[in-house]
Order: C-alpha cells, then structure tokens, then sequence
C-alpha cells in the first residue's frame, strides 16, 4: 500500500526474517491486517506522513541488552528465526493496545470511538496470539542464550515498565501468584491488573517506551527524530 506513508521516509534496517510457515502466515495476516487498520484510520479521522522508523536488528539489540541490563554476545538478531521474530514483536505492539485503552475516555464522536473499538479488538487479539505463541515456548532456551522465553518476555515487560515510569503495567508470560488473575497463578497468557482489566497508558508514557530513553521529549529507539502525531510534536517542542 505505497499510498498510505504519504512520502514518509522508508524504515531503517528492515528485512525479510527466516520464519517457518507457521509463523509467516501469522506475520503476513497481522501485515495485513495493520494496512486496513491504516486505510481505516485514513477514511475515518485522516493520517500524517510516516515519520522515520529505525527497525534495524542493531536497534533490538539494543533493547534487548537494556533488558537485561548487560550485552548479549551475540546480539540478539530479530530476524534470526520464528522465536527471535516473535520474541521482537512482543516488544511493541502490546504498547499500542494499552494506547488504545488509555486514549478511549478523551475520544469524541461515535465514529471515532467505533473506530477505536474496532482497532482494538483486533489489536488485542494479534498480541494475544503473539503471548500464547511464547507462552507455549516459555521454558525454551533462546538460542544461543542460557535464557528462557519467559526470562525475555519478563525483562522486556521490566524495562517498558522501568521506562513508561508509571508503576506495573506490564507483564511476562510467567509471573508470581499475587500479580496472577485473582492472586492464584502464575501462567499470564494475558496481561492484565488487579480486576482482571487491560493496563492503560498515557501518550507520554508510550512515548517514553518506544523511544526507548524514559522521556517523552527526547526521541531514539524505533523513532530516531520522533514521532508525528500533534501529541508527540507538542512534547519535542
């Protein structure tokens, strides 16, 4: 879909992962799926250009070594396989699904909250299709790392937690009991709060987490000269 970035400069470091088919099918239904979410926000309230994106496999690496506060030798490569992929997107998407949550209350108009609710369910089934795949996986090392998957999704949810700076709003696969839904378990295929509700999250706390440096005035990570939106520029300003 050429139209939609409306000029916007092409991502960094983007390629094709080494993904079985399994995983290919999945990839390619939420790709386009994520092109109707775009023509849908397109014909409902408009869209900008596509600001600069840095999907580089050095950038999530980058990420993966503040997880757990050391380098990981060697870097984590998100298109190495199906699980490193995998264990990439369980890195962002989540984050736009408590977005949603959290802009809900300040939306006008039934249009636009249709549009929302509709964004949102299928978000929120994209990423809990992402959190079972892993969560099957969850005692499988990573290769070549002496981690498990539930070692990556619990240091990934610390450090977008650490980020956003706003409490516990994200979980791992794995979590002890008094986080569990009703205090008793530990399995978390979904992350939720104590009511067994979605987390929700501010702009300038999603800022902070996908810009990767805790502030929502200073852009980086998967934004290297911030995003577009009239929000995010009113914090660069």
């Amino acid at each position: 879909a050429p139209n939609l970035p409306m000029s916007g400069p092409p991502p960094i470091g983007a390629r094709k992962a080494n993904l079985d088919q399994l995983t290919n099918n999945i990839i390619m239904e939420f790709a386009n799926q994520e092109v109707g979410h775009l023509r849908s926000l397109n014909s409902t309230v408009g869209v900008f250009p596509r600001p600069l994106l840095d999907l580089s496999a050095k950038n999530f690496a980058k990420i993966f070594d503040d997880a757990f506060g050391h380098k990981l030798v060697p870097p984590f490569d998100s298109y190495r396989d199906s699980l490193s992929y995998m264990l990439s997107c369980y890195v962002i998407p989540y984050v736009g699904l408590v977005g949603y949550v959290g802009t809900n209350p300040n939306i006008n108009g039934y249009e636009t909250k249709r549009l929302l609710a509709g964004l949102l369910g299928v978000e929120s089934g994209q990423d809990a299709v992402i959190r079972m795949y892993l969560y099957e996986r969850a005692t499988k090392l990573v290769p070549p790392y002496q981690y498990t998957v539930a070692d990556f999704t619990s240091r990934i949810s610390g450090l977008r937690n650490k980020l956003g700076n706003c409490g516990i709003k994200d979980e791992g696969v794995y979590i002890q009991p008094p986080l569990g839904a009703e205090n008793r378990t530990r399995s978390n295929v979904l992350s939720a709060n104590f009511g067994s509700l979605s987390y929700k999250r501010t702009p300038a706390e999603i800022l902070r987490i996908v810009y990767g440096s805790g502030d929502e005035h200073v852009p980086g990570g998967f934004y290297p000269k911030g995003a577009n939106g009239k929000i995010a520029k009113e914090f660069l300003k």
